[in-house]
């Protein structure tokens, strides 16, 4: 389809016709029409006292008027009632009702010009059966009305039924019309869904890998540099440090494996399929996607991780108030509360090395908080060359912001720097 209407090189229907099938269909009917009103002139110009030739081009002029019946439907039927007492413009009368009574024309005016219609055919007959018929007027008015309802209501009757079919059909392909792009809405928006999952899913990777790789190479790295430092002068702690270097470097292996044997597993199948339908019937919220969490680490294991970063040379302390439940918190909370700590330590370790740290945790009610502060730094930031993303504080931040919690860092008034966070354990 061109701009021009044209289809595959061939010109579109001329004028007002939809089709050409449409204007071939006017087209023909006008010329049977004009045909039959030019064989009907002869008869009236002999009545009417006229030379034929003008009763024969009034009838061709009246019968081609029925190739308006599409763009003037009421002008095509106002010409078969003038023509009426002429008898002529059979064709032209019943199509012309038919088309007035199928187009878009208000029900009024179709009612007028039907009564119209009706009372010119009945008059017609009435004075023509009048004196030809030698019977009873009473037949006569029969016969006359009989030809005038004949020749009136079915055309007008299928008229209605098709125009109410076809404004039925185009309703209904109006509709279908809505309906697919409402589903091709709803499908760009499944997938701009799907993509913000794929989105989030590689941050929460991104996020898991920097957590779990960071503290434990950076633990790697500090005690890499102290056996370099003593390896000579004490080897009784270099083998020590020797040891606990082996030891990070396992637990970050098996922290690995666990997390990819998480990514890997194959969701179940009906769980799946649920998952996709809830995802199609809820409206895309912020969530924290935390998968896997019931494998990660909890607040139990906060104790450990504070050891580790003493064996390592850091000078922490760890205060803890209030109880938590017996049953302990959400997996996920307790993984984020976890996170934060571990990398709030590896920042100590990276940038304050020999600087006091407190960590604090505090169960309260409906919430837990933790914060981990460092003193100023004693020895040379960065002094054992532990690279920086600068990840860390973006990481933290979005786990809890992801699980409705608050998230301050800063550096503090005596030069050291604070990372606090709140978590609902609701």
């Amino acid at each position: 389809m061109t701009s021009t209407g044209e289809v595959e090189g061939r010109a579109g229907p001329p004028l007002w016709w939809a089709r050409r099938r449409d204007a071939a269909t006017d087209v023909t009917l006008a010329g049977v029409s004009a045909v039959e009103c030019a064989w009907e002139g002869v008869t009236f110009a002999r009545e009417a006292g006229l030379p034929t030739a003008v009763g024969v081009t009034f009838g061709l002029v009246v019968g081609a008027t029925l190739v308006l019946r599409r763009r003037w439907p009421i002008a095509v039927v106002l010409v078969g009632i003038a023509v009426a007492p002429a008898a002529m413009g059979f064709l032209l009368s019943v199509v012309g009702m038919y088309s007035l009574a199928s187009s878009e024309v208000p029900r009024r005016t179709i009612a007028t010009l039907a009564s119209m219609s009706l009372v010119a055919t009945f008059v017609v007959m009435y004075l023509q059966t009048r004196g030809d018929v030698e019977a009873d007027p009473k037949l006569v008015v029969a016969l006359s009305g009989f030809v005038a309802v004949a020749l009136t209501v079915p055309p007008l009757l299928l008229g209605l039924y098709i125009g109410a079919r076809r404004r039925l059909m185009e309703s209904l392909q109006e509709r279908a019309d809505s309906l697919e792009r409402e589903l091709s809405l709803l499908a760009d928006r499944a997938e701009e869904r799907a993509e913000w999952a794929r989105t989030e899913e590689r941050t929460r990777i991104a996020r898991e890998m920097h957590d779990v790789v960071a503290h434990r190479v950076s633990l790697m790295v500090v005690h890499a540099a102290a056996l370099e430092a003593v390896a000579v002068k004490d080897p009784a702690r270099a083998a020590k440090n020797a040891a606990l270097v082996g030891d990070m470097g396992r637990q970050a292996l098996t922290e690995l494996r666990e997390m990819l044997g998480v990514l890997r597993a194959a969701p179940k199948p009906v769980a799946a399929a649920a998952a996709a339908a809830a995802v199609a019937a809820v409206p895309v919220a912020p969530v924290a996607l935390v998968g896997g969490a019931e494998e990660g680490p909890s607040l139990d294991e906060l104790e450990v991780l504070v050891g580790q970063s003493r064996a390592a040379g850091m000078v922490v302390e760890m205060l803890v108030q209030g109880e938590g439940t017996d049953a302990g918190y959400a997996a996920e909370v307790e993984q984020t509360a976890y996170r934060v700590v571990q990398e709030a330590l590896t920042n100590c370790h990276k940038h304050a090395p020999g600087a006091r740290v407190v960590v604090r945790l505090a169960h309260r009610d409906g919430e837990v908080a933790m914060q981990v502060e460092n003193g100023p730094c004693e020895g040379k930031a960065d002094g054992v060359g532990l690279p920086s993303g600068g990840n860390g504080l973006v990481g933290m931040r979005e786990r809890v912001l992801g699980l409705g919690g608050v998230f301050v860092s800063g550096p503090t008034d005596a030069g050291g720097f604070r990372v606090s966070a709140v978590l609902p354990v609701r």
